[in-house]
């Protein structure tokens, strides 16, 4: 199977033909290629964007029309759900229950941000008192033009849907670009969008590696907004891209995200919530909480446990049953986990648990959840997003330190804190830098509610209303609305 890009609303080949191939990160078998956009291909699909947006009818629907077209997506996603899936678990790894987990948030995504386009159609102009009864004021929203969306490989169609849903409700048109690790589900959607009432040009869909696809992408002079999700560095060059032209971007981009266990709370809970927390999707995910923290005097016996839960945590391909814990996405991504882990074997730091391929597992990108404990705070393994299943285990003595420890770091996506005391839990949210905090929990995750980080872990929020605000342009419309003459000028 060879994919396509998706141009102007047909499915069409790269200009220069270019193809990519797909290994399933379970068995390092080639199963697919997909299309390699370059500059020119980029090129043809903003055109494409742009003049739908000009010129086409998306933009000039109600906004309750634009809805009905997203539930049409939604019900259209859930209807092959389970195909859906099973690329994702092929192309990414991840085990077939999370898969399904994903694909059902996606047909949610679009099912919110419908409500959302028809709550906007009942509302949407705002009227401002601004104290003279000469003079009308109104302001409103427009969308923000062409849209170019870059995402990652860890959550290849929700990421994607996250720019592209809200996007479409707020009237853009799209240019996405998933990673050329994990595009197939993304092609999908582009089936989908195609049969559901979207109007040629206004989504469109480049495959291909970054250099060749995504930087002439967040190049090009024709698209007004940037959104992306991905590492640090490739973030920044995005806002490189963006200053030459002044163009606005949202970036979701890395996170070590400190998990606080105080002496008072369960566990067994607690156990359950980090394990979620760092081993969900081989811990490829932005806000995993890779930092815990635990209080001093519960902090052996909460190792000692997490240790021995993490040991029965079952490995394998994905498409089978009973799997928790699936291989990371490519031989790159395997080895550079790997890295830190060897680094810190070097550096005399011994993995608690863990840190070996699976001994039963010969073949594929598999590696055994790693927990380090009393880790050096200067340590990259306490530092740096691994972005693979390891996590790192230190304690604290008092709610200051835990606090500060927390807070010392230059990511702010995410944080957890776990304690009965709900005031301490509210007061310790409060303290901490990241711009999603759980209490007594970890990773839960609701399009209702806003997603974004502090300091180098973004810009901007996605999700909820704030995700729509990322497509549109407000603007002030004022009238004089008195029969009198100004009398400035003429007299």
């Amino acid at each position: 199977m060879t994919t396509a890009l998706f141009i102007n609303g047909e499915f069409i080949a790269p200009v220069q033909g270019k193809a990519i191939d797909v290994i399933n990160p379970a068995t390092e078998q080639v199963f697919a290629q997909i299309a390699a956009a370059t500059a020119e291909d980029v090129d043809n699909a903003v055109q494409a964007a742009r003049g739908a947006f000009d010129n086409g009818p998306w933009v000039r629907m109600t906004a309750a029309e634009r809805g009905a077209v997203l539930r049409n997506i939604a019900q259209l996603i859930r209807e092959r759900l389970e195909m859906i899936a099973t690329l994702e678990v092929q192309d990414n790894g991840k085990p077939l229950p999370e898969a399904r987990w994903d694909v059902g948030d996606a047909a949610f995504c679009f099912d919110y941000y419908a409500d959302l386009a028809e709550d906007m159609a009942a509302h949407s102009e705002e009227t401002i008192d601004v104290g003279d009864d000469r003079f009308r004021c109104k302001v409103v929203q427009d969308p923000v033009g062409v849209v170019g969306a870059i995402v990652p490989w860890n959550y290849p169609l929700l990421m994607a849907v996250w720019k592209v849903a809200p996007a479409l409700a707020a009237g853009c048109s799209i240019v996405l670009k998933p990673s050329e690790l994990c595009s197939l589900s993304c092609v999908e959607l582009a089936k989908i969008i195609q049969h559901a009432g979207v109007p040629a040009g206004v989504f469109n869909l480049i495959t291909g590696y970054g250099a060749e696809a995504g930087a002439p992408l967040a190049e090009h002079p024709l698209v007004d907004k940037l959104a992306f999700t991905g590492s640090v560095a490739t973030g920044s060059r995005i806002m490189q891209a963006a200053a030459k032209d002044i163009r606005t971007v949202s970036l979701e981009l890395g996170g070590k995200s400190p998990f606080i266990v105080f002496d008072d709370a369960d566990i067994e809970k607690a156990v359950e919530w980090i394990m979620f927390g760092i081993f969900w999707n081989q811990g490829q995910v932005c806000s995993a909480t890779s930092r815990v923290l635990v209080q001093e005097n519960r902090y052996p016996a909460l190792l000692e446990r997490l240790c021995a839960e993490a040991q029965k945590i079952t490995i394998g391909n994905g498409m089978q049953s009973g799997i928790l814990l699936g291989p990371l996405v490519s031989e790159g991504q395997y080895q550079k986990v790997l890295g830190f882990i060897n680094q810190a074997r070097e550096q005399g730091i011994q993995p608690a648990s863990g840190g070996k391929r699976p001994a039963h597992l010969t073949t594929g990108y598999f590696l055994q959840p790693t927990i380090f404990a009393d880790v050096p705070l200067d340590s990259a393994v306490w530092k740096e997003e691994i972005f693979g299943p390891v996590v790192c285990v230190n304690p604290f003595a008092t709610e200051a330190d835990a606090i500060r420890l927390a807070n010392a770091s230059e990511f702010g996506l995410a944080a957890a804190v776990m304690s009965h005391d709900l005031e301490r839990c509210d007061r310790v949210a409060k303290a901490l830098r990241a711009g999603i905090v759980w209490v007594n929990c970890s990773q839960p995750t609701f399009s209702q509610a806003p997603w974004g980080g502090y300091k180098k872990s973004g810009i901007g929020r996605e999700l909820g209303r704030w995700g729509l605000n990322n497509y549109f342009e407000t603007k002030q419309i004022t009238a004089y609305a008195s029969d009198e003459p100004w009398g400035w000028y003429i007299q």
